[in-house]
């Protein structure tokens, strides 16, 4: 078997982009006998073969009545170089975004920053429809919130991406893939949510789709009202040179959140032949938040006797746009299924905000002592260009040779303007006042082969990348203006190999290798120390080095029930969040850590118990170990940590359905930080209702309000510290969903374009 086709409704058919080989062709259908063709020979001098009318001949039997086949999508499914999760697995998620199909895939963890760790491991790129987010942390959380999960096809993970993909991501590459309809005419589906828990969410989507023989449009708009809030407790013990303590610090922050957030994407595919298409592209997010934080600290002195409170009333006001094009181009140059892409891309990112930070200071007696007020105005952009173009010539043996090349330049400018309010004037403050500007050039290209030997399946890539930089970081009046420049070359391979241990492949063995590079966000070389409270402040990074990688694995795979892999990395330079301190104030920046590597085991299960009872199982066990020179200590931390997830899906009578799903994790080293045990439990049942065409969603997440996060800092000198955010994290939500028109199946084409710096901006 080689391809399967349905006939049109006048019963022609088609196939195409067919190797050199002799086939026969075997028609089937309920009513008539089956129909096997004489040999057909297809090469280079004869590559189109045109049929005679095929007439076949009727069973003797009756004719069979409507038979119906249905196959539920599996929740996870294994590929040579990378795992599928399939969205519409999830009931839990439904009417969600992007971030809550993310925190419920395998692997996966989300921690209270927004930062994604995949297997243990910080560093991981994401991407969207093979295009970079360019973002990170909150930032990078903010965008994928964005994106309705309706409008979600599958999540792709790849700890080891194969070398058309960017090398960037010392921990792997998570592709989200968008939902694109290849069906003729008109269709779509319309989402609405109202999820409840301390505070009330909304989320509205419509996605749409026509396609005729030469024209395709798609598109969807969303908007989303999100109010989330957060309970974060902070503690830190200051001690003398002996380890007694010199001090406390207590601090409690209420931080509330209004989020308007509107997301829009159209496209064109024009096909002007079957061998030619071309295709445009627009996308943009506009979002609105409003931010206050209410915070109280007090200093005592080792007893715990008061010293003094301060009162803090916080607030910011972040406006952040993106918008982007993309234009690709896609030519089969035979029928053989060679054929090359290009794709040109532009994205814009600007970010507007403005803090003020008004602080009061109280003695023990409660009487004020002292008030300032500083306010801040950070304006922000990005622009980034991008050119790419990938060519595929299919090989015998089911092979493919594939190379590409792509360049692509961005461009950042930060500026930080902050002011002291002095008796009602507003001062310059030249200590966090500043301003960055970061230039960035990437040229890469690659070569990536695979075939099949036999029961051998060989994949193996070489990508090489040429980066050019150069910051320039302006200064004030006070502060003196530096630059600095760089340019390095790389070389990273890829290799995999599949082997089937029987003939049928239900037993399988999968070893791969792959080396990686983890850049630098752009914000992060941003020098500037900007306050996140009077006693906290955040910096950047102009000395950051990338940090690169090796990562091995092996993997035993049976059928879609179950995998097993056993992992091992090492990395140089990794970047990861560092606290110093100075005079009692934290000071947050990005650093590298000299050494680390972790080990790991995981098994994944995909378990029917019954007809209408089926679970997934994601377990995993990894050991990390971290090595550096970090300010005045040195860091040698390691741990082991466990995971664990399971996804429970009923099929019940009468068009219902259900979930329960959750997941538990114990303590996880990160460099400075454990990140301390953590779990959820999440429920849903779902109605199919209007003849199929629509559904009712109701979902309970984290509904033991477990899912807390609780940190111990470690490795700074003179000092214990450890915090405690309680998210606004057990809610209900319920979703409706509502198919639009109708369709038949014909063809599509996705485009890719710049590959890897989305995920390096924060917005």
């Amino acid at each position: 078997m080689v391809k399967t086709e349905i006939t049109e409704a006048d019963g022609t058919f088609s196939f195409s982009n067919l190797k050199e080989n002799a086939y026969k062709i075997q028609i089937d259908h309920p009513a008539f006998k089956s129909y096997q063709s004489d040999e057909i020979n297809l090469n280079l001098d004869n590559p189109i073969k045109t049929l005679p009318l095929i007439v076949l001949s009727p069973l003797d039997n009756n004719t069979l009545n409507e038979v119906v086949v249905k196959k539920k999508k599996p929740f996870v499914e294994n590929k040579i170089d990378r795992t599928v999760v399939n969205v519409d697995a999830f009931i839990t998620t439904a009417g969600g975004d992007a971030m809550d199909v993310l925190e419920k895939s395998p692997g996966i963890t989300v921690d209270q920053n927004g930062t994604i760790t995949f297997k243990g491991k910080t560093g991981v790129q994401v991407f969207v429809d093979d295009k970079p987010t360019y973002l990170s942390g909150s930032e990078l959380e903010a965008y994928l919130k964005s994106l309705p999960a309706s409008t979600l096809d599958k999540i792709e993970l790849m700890t080891n991406p194969p070398a058309k993909y960017d090398a960037a991501g010392s921990a792997g590459v998570i592709n989200i893939v968008s939902k694109k309809s290849k069906a003729k005419g008109f269709n779509g589906s319309a989402t609405s949510r109202v999820s409840v828990g301390k505070r009330t969410h909304t989320r509205q989507g419509l996605n749409l789709n026509y396609l005729n023989n030469k024209v395709r449009v798609f598109g969807n708009i969303g908007y989303a009202y999100q109010n989330p809030i957060n309970d974060l407790f902070i503690f830190r013990r200051f001690k003398n040179a002996d380890q007694t303590t010199k001090s406390l610090f207590y601090q409690n922050s209420f931080i509330e959140s209004k989020v308007h957030t509107t997301n829009a994407k159209i496209g064109i595919d024009y096909y002007v032949s079957d061998k030619t298409t071309f295709g445009i592209g627009l996308t943009g997010i506009l979002k609105n938040n409003n931010q206050r934080t209410d915070v109280k600290s007090d200093l005592t002195n080792a007893i715990s006797v008061l010293d003094s409170a301060i009162i803090a009333r916080n607030s910011e006001k972040e406006t952040f746009k993106n918008g982007g094009i993309n234009v690709n181009f896609r030519h089969e140059l035979d029928t053989i299924g060679q054929k090359i892409t290009v794709d040109l891309d532009y994205l814009k990112y600007d970010t507007e905000t403005k803090q003020v930070f008004n602080n009061f200071i109280y003695q023990p007696d409660n009487s004020l002592s002292s008030q300032d007020e500083l306010r801040g105005t950070l304006p922000a952009t990005i622009a980034i260009y991008s050119f790419k173009s990938d060519y595929m010539l299919p090989l015998k043996n089911q092979g493919l040779f594939e190379a590409g090349y792509k360049a692509s330049f961005s461009k950042t400018d930060n500026i930080a303007d902050y002011r002291d309010l002095i008796d009602g004037s507003e001062v310059s403050n030249y200590d966090t006042s500043n301003h960055f500007k970061y230039d960035e050039i990437i040229h890469a290209c690659y070569l990536n082969f695979n075939t099949n030997y036999k029961r051998f399946t060989f994949q193996t890539g070489l990508r090489l990348e040429n980066t050019t930089s150069k910051g320039n970081q302006l200064g004030n009046i006070e502060k003196p203006a530096s630059q600095f420049e760089r340019s390095y070359t790389n070389i990273f391979p890829t290799v995999y190999v599949q082997y089937k241990l029987d003939s049928i492949g239900n037993n399988q063995l999968v070893v791969n290798y792959g080396k990686r590079i983890n850049r630098p966000y752009f914000q992060d070389l941003n020098p500037f120390v900007s306050p996140l409270d009077k006693f906290t402040f955040y910096s950047g990074n102009p000395y950051l080095n990338p940090s690169f990688s090796d990562n091995y694995e092996l993997s035993y795979r049976w059928k879609e029930y179950f995998s097993t892999t056993l992992s091992y990395g090492s990395s140089i330079d990794e970047i990861n969040e560092t606290i110093e301190i100075r005079d009692e104030i934290y000071y947050s920046r990005p650093g590298n850590i000299g050494k680390s590597q972790f080990y790991s085991i995981n098994v994944n299960a995909e378990i029917p118990f019954k007809k209408w009872w089926s679970a997934n199982v994601y377990s995993e066990f990894t050991n990390m170990q971290y090595q550096s020179k970090l300010y005045t200590e040195d860091l040698d931390s390691s741990g082991t940590f466990w995971y664990f997830s399971m996804n429970n899906s009923f099929k019940l009578k009468h068009d219902w359905s259900a979930e329960l799903s959750g997941t538990y994790q114990t303590d996880v080293v990160s460099s400075q930080f454990v990140l301390l045990s953590r779990s959820n439990v999440n429920v849903g049942i779902q109605k199919k209702i209007l003849k199929g065409k629509g559904s009712l969603k109701l979902a309970a997440n984290d509904i033991f309000y477990s899912q807390v996060n609780n940190g111990i800092i470690k490795n700074i000198r003179l000092t214990d510290a450890n915090w405690r955010n309680r998210p606004d994290s057990r809610y209900v939500a319920l979703t409706f969903t509502y198919s639009l028109g109708k369709s038949f199946q014909s063809k599509s084409y996705d485009a890719t374009g710049a590959d890897s710096e989305k995920n390096r901006v924060k917005s």
